[in-house]
């Protein structure tokens, strides 16, 4: 690789979601110091995806400030099993990714995926406590939230 070719920058596009915003789809150069600025801190990879029927699924990586929750960010969205039932709640910014095991970075989501995380993230979550648990209601961010139907 030459010089010039190690200062040309690579740019992926992301799905990324703010506490209390509607996701949006941006670009942003792949390189550590720029995650690191996109989420607030230390990285944290993981794969909380599956589909029995595409195996890209397994590959859309959520990254996310490693110390979030210890830090008192603002809870962002949550995350569910195939079954719906809430698993985790992602605190402060995060974005998602392709992962490939095949490769060494990052990667942009594929449209498909890309149009269906942003669909399925899109609107902010407010969480509260009831007597079976944590819940989650979606909303649309503005002067007056509204509530919106959660899909699965």
């Amino acid at each position: 690789m030459t010089e010039a070719e190690s200062n040309v920058k690579t740019t992926i596009s992301v799905v990324y979601c703010k506490p209390g915003e509607k996701a949006e789809t941006v670009e942003m150069e792949e390189n550590l110091e720029t995650m690191q600025a996109m989420v607030g801190g230390l990285i944290q990879e993981f794969f909380p995806f599956h589909s029995d029927t595409d195996p890209r699924y397994d590959d859309v990586a959520l990254i996310c400030n490693d110390e979030g929750k210890m830090l008192g960010l603002p809870l962002n969205r949550g995350i569910r099993g195939g079954d719906g039932q809430l698993q985790d709640i992602i605190a402060g910014d995060f974005f998602l990714c392709y992962a490939p095991i095949e490769s060494e970075k990052f990667l942009s989501l594929p449209p498909d995926l890309e149009a269906k995380y942003k669909e399925k993230f899109d609107y902010p979550e407010q969480f509260f406590k009831t007597e079976s648990g944590i819940e989650s209601m979606k909303y649309a961010p503005g002067p007056e939230p509204k509530e919106v139907a959660m899909s699965r």
